[in-house]
């Protein structure tokens, strides 16, 4: 079996509880060292998300607001939208293992770890949902990731963008959730969340540096510093680090950011 081809296989399903058990078996195989990977393979270029059948997709403003956390249609809102990161993560990673051949096997052995750890991540959350009598699909979603995916074409830029951007903005904005969680009275739905919303958050750090390693290898294939990635951010996300933010420092430093890059996205100095 090509590895490629079953990677675009299950790509290409629509249907989640397909695409989860499909890739199953084929990441069973893989750990056995069952899929051969041949050269030359042609990558698609795909024109829609595989989420596009169940989700509808609107403009990013016109996703429902994850207000009053109290209220079950809060809770939905909230869960809803973090599943869908985390199932949009399940494809990027696997885009990330079938789009670039020629790689050291340990690059497509850490992208499907990560896919496997979204893939849980995502059931966790969709079992939630569920508890809540909704589904994956009930709630209107954005597409900005799949499209991320589209715009970077290269290891260097995908691994800039992807993990070390958009991931590591999780790595912020997850604990600024859970802080309000927290916050709320007490319930045994509340709880729930915060616990699945804490291992997600410390597993992305993982990721983040996974893609830390790998974008400095593509650093060191394209014979380029590792500053470049303020002009890849700059190039895709041109407000990214205008306005300065509060970040996650201990987490971002254990995901491989350099104090000299947290100083720049703070605008101030946050780390020595």
């Amino acid at each position: 079996m090509n590895f490629y081809k079953e990677l675009e296989l299950i790509l290409e399903e629509k249907n989640p509880k397909d695409k989860i058990k499909t890739f199953e078996a084929f990441y069973s195989l893989f750990c056995a060292n069952k899929l051969n990977f041949e050269n030359g393979f042609e990558a698609k270029e795909f024109s829609e998300p595989s989420y596009s059948r169940v989700c509808r997709v609107v403009v990013p403003q016109n996703v429902p607001k994850r207000s009053n956390l109290t209220a079950k249609d809060g809770q939905i809102n909230l869960l809803h939208a973090i599943a869908h990161i985390e199932y949009s993560a399940i494809d990027l990673a696997l885009d990330g293992a079938y789009r670039f051949q020629n790689m050291p096997k340990e690059y497509y052995a850490d992208w499907l770890k990560v896919a496997d750890d979204e893939i849980r991540h995502f059931l966790s959350l969709e079992k939630l949902l569920h508890e809540l009598d909704s589904e994956y699909g009930a709630i209107e979603v954005h597409d900005a990731l799949f499209e991320a995916s589209q715009r970077t074409r290269t290891l260097l830029e995908r691994m800039a963008v992807v993990p070390r951007y958009l991931e590591a903005n999780g790595l912020d904005a997850t604990p600024l959730i859970l802080t309000k969680l927290t916050k709320l009275p007490k319930s045994a739905m509340v709880q729930k969340i915060i616990n699945a919303l804490t291992i997600i958050l410390e597993e992305e750090v993982d990721h983040v540096k996974k893609g830390d390693a790998w974008f400095n290898y593509a650093c060191q294939i394209d014979g380029v510093s590792q500053d470049v990635y303020f002009e890849i951010i700059d190039k895709y996300y041109p407000q990214g680090f205008l306005r300065p933010k509060n970040i996650n420092v201990g987490a971002r430093k254990e995901a491989g950011f350099t104090c000299k890059e947290l100083n720049f996205i703070s605008k101030k100095e946050v780390c020595v």
